[in-house]
């Protein structure tokens, strides 16, 4: 069921899963996710932004773009590519109001280093290697809808692909300021896989430089109670407190 109160058989709604317009749209909406779980801890005020519009930050629009070029080639090369260096330009203005699928030819130059890094590299080869690309899923958690796909999923391991422009060695920090944990709690149990067989693999932005983490059972269970926390939050703030709502403070001493 999703929060809309619609009942879905399990193959019909993952075969709708396979239409962006669907996933991101109507799933987005009646469904929570990894980012929801993160938006809502941040502030169910920003959650319900979130739902009214998608913000695309110029880091998500090149991560992107990553994902495309690495997992979904065939995908990447039918994107419209705009022979311009900014998005500022009235070149590129006028192209995106044709075609949303417009990105500029400085983006598709750095979206392609860093694919072709990954590929170079012999450990990032052999953990996308023999691995199904953008599966999605759905299952129910602490009684609500989440929705997810797997970057990439193979026997026996899952694999999240991630741009940073942090230290490699600094990765840590993000997956805890960013709540990957959340993310590898949920996907634990979309795709029914152990947390010992997920890995994060993070490129930099900047330097190419190439990172594998797999997970902790600390960091897993400190993802369960935070998405436990967050289901409770869209409870209390969301489904039963949304004629309060403007009440909501966040209250602490400095």
């Amino acid at each position: 069921m999703t929060l809309d109160g619609k009942f879905w058989q399990y193959d019909e709604i993952l075969k709708e899963m396979d239409s962006d317009e669907f996933y991101y749209g109507y799933l987005g909406k009646y469904a929570l996710s990894s980012s929801s779980v993160k938006t809502l801890l941040d502030s169910p005020k920003a959650y319900l932004k979130s739902l009214r519009q998608r913000s695309d930050t110029p880091a998500l629009l090149q991560g992107r773009l990553v994902h495309l070029a690495v997992l979904e080639p065939h995908k990447f090369d039918k994107l419209n590519f705009v022979d311009v260096k900014t998005r500022n330009t009235k070149a590129f203005k006028e192209a995106l109001s044709e075609n949303s699928e417009s990105y500029t030819i400085r983006e598709h130059d750095l979206a392609m280093y860093m694919a072709q890094a990954i590929h170079d590299n012999k450990y990032a080869r052999e953990l996308l290697e023999g691995t199904d690309k953008e599966v999605p899923s759905m299952n129910m958690m602490f009684g609500k809808p989440f929705r997810g796909k797997a970057d990439a999923l193979g026997s026996g391991r899952m694999v999240d692909l991630k741009t940073t422009s942090s230290d490699m060695n600094e990765f840590h920090w993000s997956a805890k300021k960013f709540k990957y944990m959340c993310q590898a709690y949920i996907y634990s149990k979309l795709f029914d896989v152990d947390y010992k067989d997920i890995y994060y693999l993070a490129i930099n932005k900047e330097t190419y430089d190439i990172g594998i983490f797999d997970v902790s059972q600390e960091f897993y269970n400190l993802g369960e109670s935070l998405v436990e926390r967050a289901v409770q939050v869209y409870t209390d703030e969301i489904e039963n407190g949304m004629n309060e709502l403007h009440n909501y403070t966040i209250r602490g001493t400095l």
